[in-house]
């Protein structure tokens, strides 16, 4: 099972078959429901709804909010005054909703954390928002995997231990000539720990296009990021290659692609390195997929 975006809407839905109704549809015309991360225990969402819209998309409104997988329980965590994105799940048996919030101020990010039975206005905030933190996934032991322009040891990428307020321990990760390279976007640790997958791009002024998807080795104890290899758009084409997610089993990445105007949903299987095509509505825009219990 997989709950992803297509056309606006999140739905929960076995890969490659076709869609029955939505989980929820907003109350506004105009709104739209983006990127679902499923909970560790298996029962629930997080995700963000787009209630102010912009040509700029770092100046959205927007409100992260929980979901049953039944389509019950339904619960807004912020009050939409904020721009709030990307949420996840820490995996160290709190299953806490955490999520990165722009600072008007600075134009960067910090990350923000709540109980998924909260309150708009009961979120905390878990790095210093001072300096621009971006959350990207979690360990079991309740590090954060991010990425930051640290006020003292530069930019790159991190294991932050979480303090309320900031000032938590940050641990550089050694992400080899990559991060030379370009960016890092979107990782996404496996349920073992001991891989991850994610997009990068040539250069370090983020764009969207272009992107290659990898996957790679991760030794937690020596904070490293090895072995990557390309699963998707070797040729770094100008198409919308984005968002890889483990399966629970961790014998596949599913991601989306935007070739053609539209979004789909790929499935790479680890053991043959064969790809397949796993939404079926063409002329439905599919994106953001993430598998059953299994947190980004």
């Amino acid at each position: 099972m997989a709950a992803y975006y297509m056309d606006g809407r999140i739905y929960v839905n076995e890969l490659g078959t076709p869609e029955g109704k939505p989980l929820l549809v907003p109350p506004v015309r105009g709104q739209e429901d983006f990127k679902p991360s499923w909970s560790k225990t298996g029962d629930m969402l997080v995700f963000f709804r787009r209630v102010k819209n912009d040509p700029v998309v770092t100046n959205w409104k927007t409100v992260v909010c929980v979901i049953r997988v039944d389509g019950t329980g339904f619960r807004r965590l912020t009050d939409g005054a904020h721009t709030d994105f990307n949420p996840t799940w820490t995996r160290d048996g709190s299953n806490t909703p955490i999520w990165n919030r722009k600072n008007p101020k600075t134009g960067g990010f910090c990350v923000m954390a709540s109980k998924a039975d909260n309150r708009p206005g009961q979120e905390v905030t878990l790095s210093d928002p001072r300096y621009h933190t971006w959350a990207h996934t979690c360990l079991k032991d309740g590090r954060i995997l991010v990425e930051s322009a640290h006020p003292t040891q530069g930019w790159g990428y991190f294991l932050m231990t979480p303090k309320v307020g900031g000032g938590g321990r940050y641990e550089r990760i050694d992400c080899g000539g990559l991060a030379r390279q370009g960016l890092l976007c979107r990782i996404s640790l496996s349920p073992s720990g001991t891989k991850v997958c994610f997009e990068h791009q040539i250069g370090h002024k983020f764009r969207e296009w272009g992107h290659a998807i990898y996957i790679a080795d991760f030794d937690v104890n020596k904070r490293a990021i090895t072995n990557p290899r390309v699963i998707a758009n070797k040729a770094r084409s100008s198409g919308w290659f984005a968002y890889p997610r483990w399966t629970p089993d961790e014998a596949a990445v599913v991601y989306h692609a935007n070739t053609a105007g539209k979004g789909a949903l790929f499935l790479y299987s680890l053991k043959d390195g064969s790809t397949r095509r796993v939404s079926t509505n063409p002329a439905a825009d599919y994106r953001y997929p993430h598998c059953e219990a299994t947190p980004k």
